[in-house]
């Protein structure tokens, strides 16, 4: 069984940048965390939570949902799937039985910012 400590990030495609901060930022009104244009992604925030909506030129089709937990290369070992080193840890992707992608990512690079267990 996979530990889950909860809800790491959404993360969604779109085609055109500016279009999507007006979007998210304008008509949702969501404040941005971290913005990087030249990765073609912006990131935000999601209430008072860790939890964020990643929004990127069409690197994440079909969108994702990142579960955090503990050890992402555990989970890697328990799914059978190969684990990537990103900025915070590592992550694992699988799809479920309907084709969506649910990703598994840990905060072992930053531990200052995971969730207590």
């Amino acid at each position: 069984m996979i530990e889950v400590l909860g809800v790491d990030n959404v993360l969604v495609a779109v085609d055109d940048l500016q279009r999507a901060r007006d979007h998210y930022g304008g008509f949702l009104g969501l404040t941005p965390k971290l913005e990087s244009p030249d990765a073609g992604m912006i990131l935000y925030r999601l209430g008072a939570e860790e939890p964020g909506l990643v929004v990127a030129r069409e690197e994440w089709a079909p969108p994702r949902l990142w579960l955090e937990v503990p050890d992402a290369r555990e989970v890697a070992r328990q799914v059978d799937a190969p684990a990537r080193e990103i900025t915070t840890g590592w992550v694992v992707e699988i799809k479920d039985p309907w084709g969506n992608v649910i990703g598994f990512t840990d905060y072992v690079n930053m531990p200052q910012l995971a969730r207590r267990r």
